[in-house]
């Protein structure tokens, strides 16, 4: 979540004057993440999270991650509902932009991964999987293998300037992990989250004190592709400490909750350590992507590229599913 895109208070109650949920009473810019605009907004009906989709996101693909998060709520997942105007649709304009109005989530995200944590997560992913296997709609993964060529070539120019030899090691890195990617029809498929990092779990407490998944949000990198991939991207994203170790505690939680819903099969096993390659690839180009061509002035978090380079090292010498957590 950021904010690229200001919105007046007038433009607001005239664009919300479409909606069934009363008066404005307060709304603020999100200064977390680095996609979409977005705004938590209260009126007299609650609480809602507005967002104006930016340029990375296209249009015509609005429609499925609003789809995906109705179906997904209608199978019991706890993930925000589109609120649809008056005239039935949930899409619609302001400032110039797509723009959508989702429900407010309960909960906050772990600033502090434990592994308590991990396991009611590898649940939760695993419930998303199954809730989206009968979702007809289908999206190609923008920011899957053949993506990654095309975005490395975009940092060539600043890449070095982060480190130096930065690009020469993300091209051999490329061209490793997709020589050992696993083929078409290799693996489960399925509508995967793709983004499912700490700020996009809420938790709140449960009766046992323990904590809980209260809700998924931010479902647009989703995408239909490798079951597997979306485990290694939570790998990635919730089993490092803050001095790069990897915490083989928390991997463990995260698998062995994730397979109690669903168990993975050998070649899902077999082919995780690659899958957790290509995960920290990707967010390291897109980290590096947005730390070199963020614009002056945008209310937004830039994030370290480097933390993922230390991690696709970690994935690159692990030896076999063990070392991940199995």
């Amino acid at each position: 979540m950021a904010v690229y895109t200001e919105v007046t208070d007038e433009a607001l109650r005239a664009f919300l004057a479409d909606y069934p949920l009363g008066e404005l009473i307060a709304f603020r810019g999100i200064a977390e993440g680095v996609e979409n605009s977005n705004y938590a907004l209260k009126t007299t009906a609650g609480d809602f999270i507005l967002t104006l989709y930016e340029r990375r996101v296209d249009p015509a693909e609005l429609p499925y991650f609003l789809g995906l998060m109705e179906h997904l709520a209608g199978q019991g997942l706890a993930c925000p509902q589109p609120v649809q105007a008056r005239d039935g649709q949930a899409l619609r304009r302001l400032a110039g932009r797509p723009a959508a109005i989702c429900t407010f989530l309960p909960g906050v995200w772990p600033r502090r991964v434990r592994p308590e944590h991990c396991g009611p997560l590898g649940e939760a992913l695993a419930r998303l999987h199954a809730a989206g296997a009968d979702f007809p709609a289908t999206r190609r993964n923008a920011l899957g293998p053949p993506g990654w060529a095309p975005l490395l070539d975009r940092c060539r120019a600043a890449g070095d300037a982060v480190q130096p030899g930065l690009v020469a090691q993300l091209d051999a890195a490329l061209a490793g992990i997709l020589a050992a990617w696993p083929k078409p029809g290799a693996l489960p498929v399925g509508q995967i989250h793709a983004d499912l990092f700490p700020d996009n779990v809420f938790f709140l407490d449960g009766p046992d004190r323990r904590p809980a998944v209260s809700g998924l949000i931010d479902f647009y990198f989703a995408c239909t592709d490798l079951l597997a991939y979306d485990i290694a991207v939570c790998l990635n994203a919730w089993c490092f400490e803050a001095d790069g170790s990897y915490n083989v505690t928390k991997a463990h939680a995260l698998l062995t909750a994730y397979q109690r819903l669903r168990p993975l099969g050998a070649a899902e096993r077999g082919a995780l350590p690659v899958l957790c390659r290509g995960a920290a690839l990707r967010f390291l180009l897109t980290r590096l992507h947005d730390w070199t061509a963020t614009p002056a002035g945008a209310l937004v978090t830039r994030k370290d590229p480097l933390e993922y380079l230390r991690k696709l090292r970690f994935f690159s010498t692990a030896e076999g599913p063990a070392a991940l957590g199995f």
